[in-house]
């Protein structure tokens, strides 16, 4: 089984913006294998099993379509559906409650 490193980046300036975005005081965003935090700290977001299990699928997502396709489709439902709807979010929301989807993963 191949590993699959994710990365956390604490205070990220685009989590950030994607907070102000969403009207929410904590956020985590992910690009590529890094997941971009803000508002809470990596203690408090990876003692949330069902967030970090959220997250980790949109890092297997990006693996599994690629960076700039995913990123792509994305952007393109959330505009054509609304972020609630995306077929991405779906799919991170039903790994809320999958133990496997941490399989072959390692936190940095």
């Amino acid at each position: 089984m191949k590993v699959i490193i994710c990365t956390i980046k604490e205070n990220a300036w685009v989590a950030k913006l994607a907070a102000r975005n969403m009207r929410s005081r904590n956020m985590a965003i992910v690009f590529g294998s890094t997941i971009n935090l803000y508002g809470v700290s990596r203690e408090e977001f990876l003692a949330n099993t069902g967030w970090v299990r959220h997250e980790v699928c949109h890092v297997r997502q990006y693996r599994y379509h690629g960076f700039a396709w995913f990123l792509l489709q994305y952007v393109w439902q959330w505009l054509k559906v609304g972020y609630y709807e995306i077929s991405f979010e779906k799919e991170a929301r039903l790994a809320e409650n999958d133990p496997s989807v941490m399989d072959g993963v390692r936190i940095l």
